[in-house]
């Protein structure tokens, strides 16, 4: 599965901002789904995942609260729904398609990974 994350840019400190997804393929369903992201200078982290129906999902508690990971399977596409962001939420954003259904919380459980899309907070 190819995977094409989009909807970074530039927002201020408490604004939103929702990443976008785009999954190639039939499978997508098949497939758990997780958000990840690195920061400059630091380790790629978890941040979001749910499972291939959207029944479950999981958050870093740095963003519980403040960030919303959704899917709609029918468009093949899962979103990052991004609240209150604050300067430390500025990382290039990776969305992943896990190699099981359930979409875990360790990167190494994921096959599939997009380009990455950059989320700059302004403070």
């Amino acid at each position: 599965v190819q995977l094409q994350a989009s909807g970074g840019g530039l927002v201020q400190a408490g604004g939103s901002l929702r990443l976008s997804c785009a999954a190639s393929g039939r499978t997508f369903r098949s497939y758990g789904m997780g958000w990840f992201r690195q920061a400059p200078g630091k380790e790629r982290e978890f941040i979001a995942s749910i499972n291939w129906s959207g029944g479950s999902t999981d958050y870093a508690d740095s963003v519980k609260g403040r960030f919303i990971i959704s899917r709609d399977n029918a468009k093949n596409t899962v979103y990052l729904q991004m609240n209150s962001l604050n300067s430390e939420d500025t990382a290039v954003y990776y969305c992943a398609a896990d190699r099981s259904t359930r979409g875990r919380l360790h990167d190494y459980d994921y096959s599939y990974w997009g380009q990455g899309t950059l989320v700059t907070v302004s403070s």
